[in-house]
Parts: C-alpha cells; structure tokens; sequence
C-alpha cells in the first residue's frame, strides 16, 4: 500500500467503509424496507407488511421471473460460447485484424442498451431472418449485450496462460484440435465460468434492450418491475426486486461451486 502508517490506513478504511455503506448497501436497504413497506412518510416505513413479497410470487410474476432465467442461462451459455471464440481466434489473428475483431466484440459496451435494441428489431423483422415477435430475439439481444463481457473475462485469462503447455503439446505430436481441447480449455475453464456467472448476472437485470423488442408471451421480471415504476406502484417494484435479487444470488452462487469443483479434483 502507498499509506504507511497505521493511523492513515485506518483513516483509508474508514473512508471506503464510510462510502461502500452509503453508494452499496443503502440503496439495498432501501429496497428491502420498501418491499416490505406498508405506508412510508418518514425516514423509515410507517406501517410493514408481506402482502407485496406474496404478490411477487403469484404465477405472472413467477412466469415473468422463469423467463427471466431462461433467458440469462440463454444468453449466458452464447456467450461465453462466442467470447470464447474471440478470444481465441483474436489471440491467433495477425495485428491488424485483431484490433478490429477485438473493437467489434467491444462495440455493444459503448453504445446503449437502447440501440441495441432497435438494432435488433430492425434488423430481424424482416425475411429471411425474421425474429421479432418471438423470445429469440430477446435471447439475441441479450446475448449481444453480454457476450463483451464474457470475451474480455476470457480474452484476460487467455493472455495469462502460459503458451508452453501448448508448445510441449504440440512437440509430443498432439494435433491442435487435440491441443485445444486436452489444453487450454480447461485452463481457461474457471474464466469461463466467471464469464458464464457475469453473463447470467448482468441478463438478468436487462432491461433497456428488452422493452424494445420482447413479445406479450416473454416478458422478464426486470420489465415488470420498471413497468410497475412507471405506474407509481413503488412497494411491489421494491419486492419484485427482492425476488430478482435472491434469485440472482441462487444462481450465482450455484454457479461458482460448479467452477470449482474441476480444480478441487
């Protein structure tokens, strides 16, 4: 660290304890009170009650959040799919072409969810490849938000690897299909999994690129909770939140004792 007295690193900790408190967990705490919020006209709620968290979990609102998750498993398995890919064809491209591969499988992070979106719709509401109206192309759109995310998290990793195992590989007369599989896969296998937890968890929040172009019949909880806000209705939003919070930290967490179980064997 560049503070060395003891005096100053607790003043440092303090201060990220200070700011993690108010930027993280107040606005968690919020969430929580209102969604069990009866009434609110002071600084905490007036009144509490369950009957918003029963309404999360009637059927609609449990459709809308199993779509939700058919959608982020989706995505997330495309994604690190295709990241996976960039990674490392761009890995063997020449100089040039990488750049531009690389720009290109970055571009869906500098623009907004929105243009995604009707990129999207444009694009796929005609013939031949005719999308709209189907969960498909929110499935498309959103593995084309994420897959940016998946290709950096494995890109990163790829970059680390030490190419001599390859090369021992291939001295040993291993043909490069061989290499590929046998070798650098499952060494870039818990980057992947981070991909995979990362794709999953920022899908599951989606909703810019959603409310442009998902159909009556794939509706995702992220879009019920904003349409909920729209409307005013604030409390049930809060506990529709919750649910997407919990369910999120469920998947997440299933998902990394899955990545570590290769490297504990």
């Amino acid at each position: 660290m560049l503070i060395w007295t003891r005096r100053g690193r607790a003043a440092l900790r303090t201060a990220f304890a200070a700011l993690f408190a108010l930027v993280i967990l107040a606005p968690l705490a919020v969430v929580v009170l209102a969604a069990f919020a009866r009434s609110w006209n002071g600084v905490l709620p007036g009144a509490y009650t369950t009957g918003h968290l029963r309404e999360s979990l009637t059927d609609d609102r449990l459709a809308a959040l199993l779509v939700s998750l058919q959608t982020a498993l989706a995505a997330g398995l495309l994604a690190v799919l295709v990241g996976t890919w960039g990674a490392l064809a761009v890995a063997s491209a020449p100089r040039l072409l990488a750049r531009v591969a690389d720009t290109l499988l970055h571009l869906p992070i500098a623009v907004s969810s929105v243009v995604v979106g009707l990129s999207m719709l444009v694009a796929f509401n005609k013939p031949p490849l005719l999308l709209g109206g189907t969960r498909w192309i929110v499935i498309a759109a959103h593995t084309v938000l994420v897959t940016a995310f998946a290709y950096s998290t494995v890109s990163a990793a790829l970059k680390r690897l030490d190419p001599a195992y390859a090369q021992v590989a291939g001295s040993l007369g291993a043909a490069p299909p061989r290499v590929l599989f046998r070798i650098v896969l499952p060494l870039l296998m818990p980057a992947m999994s981070a991909a995979a937890a990362l794709s999953i968890a920022l899908s599951l929040g989606e909703v810019g690129a959603t409310i442009m172009v998902y159909p009556p019949d794939w509706r995702t909880l992220p879009v019920g909770v904003f349409t909920l806000t729209d409307r005013g209705r604030v409390f049930p939003a809060a506990a529709l939140t919750l649910t997407l919070l919990a369910t999120a930290l469920v998947t997440l967490t299933g998902l990394g004792r899955l990545g570590r179980r290769p490297g504990a064997r």
